[in-house]
């Protein structure tokens, strides 16, 4: 299965000509607002044509991550994108997390100084429908340090996030690692409410090299019970850091985020 999601991806790159890209997805900015602590909030629309989806920031066994591009922008540091909750999609049997129709991606920018923001964007995302195809998306706004009034549609979409641990009462997170053939078995035990009757699970590391399966999942209870399997796409050794582990669980009444795992 692992071969075929590297051809998978493959296939996506480099056998789909990058055509009439445009039509399925398209991406504005909204300017936001300067904060008091001189952050400035703004926001990436991703408006999808009907019936096509894109990708949360952990696409799942058949997706590819977003990669965003700011180093032609002015006057900025750093920027943070805010992910909404996203939803679970599979075809094919394989698992992706996905966004449809339309999302708004939060953004927290530092600036380098107090000015206005020049923020000028490379957006590469993956779009699917029947097909999968690349798009390239090149967005671009200024972003003035006089503008301190809130956007409630940015405000809306920072509110969409997953729980925190501790919103969710979350009193334990325990893991387990240990080599397997091809990598590592990961296995993690979270002790949380259920969160509804339909529950996904999300594992991501730190390194972007390192490929997670879709975990399966058992509930006692409070208790969460997730096995994976972890493999570096070279096939390398993985140096797995307890403390980089990401759990996010998406259920049908919320979802939230875990970090770390003792």
């Amino acid at each position: 299965m692992f071969m075929r999601l590297i051809s998978f991806v493959f296939v996506f790159f480099f056998a789909v000509p990058a055509t009439a890209q445009q039509d399925q997805i398209s991406a504005d900015i909204l300017t936001g607002w300067r904060t008091k602590n001189g952050s400035h909030v703004a926001a990436i629309v991703l408006t999808m044509a009907p019936g096509w989806h894109t990708y949360w920031r952990a696409p799942g066994d058949a997706g590819v991550p977003p990669v965003m591009d700011w180093s032609q922008s002015r006057n900025l540091s750093t920027v943070n994108v805010l992910w909404p909750t996203p939803s679970v999609y599979w075809t094919d049997g394989f698992r992706s997390i996905v966004y449809k129709n339309k999302v708004i991606l939060p953004l927290v920018i530092n600036p380098d100084s107090s000015g206005d923001i020049y923020l000028a964007g490379s957006l590469r995302l993956g779009v699917c429908k029947d097909i999968c195809i690349p798009a390239l998306l090149e967005v671009e706004a200024n972003l003035a340090a006089t503008i301190t009034r809130m956007d409630s549609k940015i405000a809306a979409a920072m509110v969409d996030q997953p729980y925190s641990a501790a919103e969710s009462n979350v009193s334990n997170v325990s893991c387990q690692i240990s080599p397997d053939s091809n990598g590592l078995q990961l296995t993690a035990t979270l002790e949380l409410p259920s969160v509804g009757q339909q529950e996904d699970v999300v594992v991501e590391t730190s390194n972007p090299k390192v490929w997670v399966a879709t975990p399966q999942i058992q509930r006692t209870g409070n208790l969460l019970k997730i096995v994976t399997r972890l493999i570096h796409v070279d096939g390398s050794h993985i140096l797995l850091e307890r403390s980089s582990l990401r759990f996010t669980i998406l259920g049908d009444a919320h979802a939230v985020d875990i970090q770390g795992c003792g």
